[in-house]
């Protein structure tokens, strides 16, 4: 293919280049890469070359200079093991200065797991896959939503702000249902992203992939390394047909938390939660509740929220620049005013109120938590609910059909009957679910509107 033609094409991702065949194409050093298969070997003992390839995502191309380049050096030996008489048999293990050498470097750092990508072509890969680029439309909203019972302006103002890619504020009751929507916007974010095993900054490797936050979906090809050279077989250092991340952090979440961790027993890095969300979501859900004040986590938002980078530190001081690309969405029982200023504020693309149900989603909602647990409804129950909730001024929010229907399937269980809903239960898993009696307005409600 000629230049002309070659600079027409569109850039290619980083994720999907050939894997590299020299420790050159790798964009990593290569005493890096030497220090690196020591430490395997340090963790793993003998190991065979394939074994070696598979475990680092590097071709044999990539090992075979390195195990020569320890060889040299008198850090590696080779020891045949089985009876082929060929290279198969081979494998290779630490000399006592190799073992020396390795445990420092463990000392130092102790990642010894799949080669590392470079931040350079990380942030490429990011830009490339960047969650500014889905596009939610109403019909998306609808599918993604249907059968759950949501306030129709609710869905519109969700639907607009995941296309702005801005942050949002959901505000509501407890109980209103603002967490399970924060986490349904999962679903409107189609297609997958590519994450990489490992990133390498400054020397230093930082582990990225995230079996928990990082979902793949079905078979994933580009396994690559496993030993052979495959040549157009893509780089095994990434991982690939990775859902795009939604993760949640309640009131346990520190400032230290979104910040870069080295754990000096472990000798491993943890990155924060926010960098594993690039391309996806972070909800901050319950803001307020956390053990640092809203204003002191607001603040730390807002130059990754208005530059799109953020900024961490390594344990030996060096800071270095990292892409921002989340949609990040806080969920709060309190107003907005009440928990940042002005400044803040205006950096919220949406601040979405979650209010209490309408009587028909309440109808609804209540209908389909009946039909969800089996529970046998006498007539006019469903009007007597609402009486109720008139007359102690229980607003209706969307988690209280469900808790009180599970009372009284509790209840048929203990009882060994089937459940069923008539005055007298529901009188009874009413008390047990609001103290007893008339509980009068929700706490929640009065600090929200002396808020206001």
């Amino acid at each position: 293919m000629n230049d002309a033609v070659q600079s027409m094409l569109p850039p290619q991702l980083p994720s999907d280049m050939r894997a590299p065949r020299t420790v050159d194409e790798t964009g990593l050093p290569f005493l890096f890469l030497a220090e690196l298969m020591s430490k395997v070997l340090y963790q793993r003992g003998q190991m065979r070359l394939p074994e070696l390839a598979a475990h680092l995502k590097l071709s044999v191309g990539v090992i075979d200079p390195l195990v020569a380049f320890l060889r040299g050096e008198k850090l590696v030996e080779v020891a045949r093991v089985g009876n082929s008489g060929t290279d198969a048999d081979l494998s290779y293990v630490l000399t006592e200065a190799g073992r020396a050498r390795a445990g420092a470097a463990v000392g130092r750092n102790a990642y010894a797991g799949p080669a590392p990508v470079t931040l350079a072509a990380y942030t490429a890969q990011v830009a490339a896959q960047s969650v500014a680029e889905v596009h939610v439309t109403r019909a998306a909203m609808h599918a993604a939503f249907e059968g759950i019972v949501v306030n129709g302006h609710v869905l519109a103002q969700l639907g607009a702000a995941m296309n702005s890619g801005r942050a949002l504020f959901l505000h509501g009751l407890a109980g209103s249902g603002k967490t399970y929507l924060a986490e349904r916007l999962r679903d409107l974010l189609h297609g997958t992203i590519a994450v990489p095993y490992a990133l390498m900054v400054d020397g230093e490797v930082i582990p990225f992939f995230d079996s928990v936050q990082h979902v793949v979906e079905g078979e994933c090809e580009a396994r690559g390394g496993g030993g052979l050279d495959r040549g157009a077989a893509p780089d095994a250092r990434w991982v690939r047909c990775v859902r795009r991340p939604a993760a949640l952090a309640g009131g346990e979440l520190t400032l230290d938390m979104l910040d870069l961790r080295f754990d000096p027993h472990t000798r491993l890095y943890q990155a924060p939660p926010h960098l594993k969300s690039n391309g996806g979501i972070f909800i901050i859900d319950d803001l307020g509740r956390q053990r640092c004040t809203p204003e002191a986590l607001m603040n730390r938002w807002i130059v990754p929220m208005d530059r799109n980078v953020d900024y961490l530190t390594l344990h030996t001081g060096h800071t270095f620049q990292v892409p921002f690309d989340v949609i990040v969405v806080f969920s709060s029982n309190f107003v907005p005013q009440r928990l940042s200023d002005g400044a803040f504020l205006r950096r919220l693309g949406y601040k979405i109120e979650v209010p209490p149900a309408s009587a028909a989603e309440y109808a609804e909602l209540f209908g389909q938590a009946c039909a969800r647990i089996g529970v046998t409804v006498e007539e006019g129950m469903f009007e007597y609910l609402l009486e109720r909730h008139r007359q102690h001024g229980v607003p209706l929010l969307a988690c209280y059909p469900r808790d009180l229907v599970r009372q009284l399937r509790d209840l048929a269980r203990f009882e060994e009957r089937a459940p069923a809903l008539n005055r007298s239960t529901l009188d009874w898993a009413w008390d047990n679910y609001f103290a007893a009696g008339a509980p009068g307005r929700p706490a929640e409600l009065e600090r929200r509107e002396r808020g206001k």
